[in-house]
């Protein structure tokens, strides 16, 4: 796979936000037979996933893209042809390459199915553009 066609999802612990848009993505691009492919990191990822996104995706019939929350690093962004965050990113990685924000997603600890069906309309609007 082309390095390029990496989407890399940042939410500050990397267990909710970012698992839920990465799983979702990756499962909206492949059906749209796109040669794209998501993973989720944190910027201060906790030890594990948010139990409410691990059971909202199974109820989905879905499996998390990560077993475990990952901390954003350099070549993450490196290698990316897109971030999505739904956090500030810290300073070093400010100016590396763009960074889309998406700022009005609820917590996933509240709700989880109005934060996946505002994820997952930003993820339409993202693939057919």
């Amino acid at each position: 796979m082309n390095q390029k066609n990496l989407i890399v999802f940042v939410c500050e612990h990397g267990a909710a936000k970012s698992i839920l848009a990465a799983t979702y993505f990756n499962k909206l691009a492949k059906e749209s037979n796109l040669n794209l492919h998501a993973i989720a990191r944190g910027t201060n990822p906790d030890q594990e996933l948010s139990p409410t996104t691990i059971e909202g995706l199974r109820q989905d019939g879905m499996t998390p893209t990560e077993s475990t929350a990952q901390k954003l690093m350099p070549a993450d962004l490196e290698s990316a042809e897109r971030i999505i965050a739904f956090c500030d990113l810290p300073e070093e990685y400010q100016n590396t390459i763009p960074i889309e924000h998406w700022n009005n997603i609820p917590p996933v600890s509240e709700n989880y199915e109005k934060a996946r069906d505002v994820i997952v309309e930003h993820i339409h609007r993202l693939l057919n553009n």
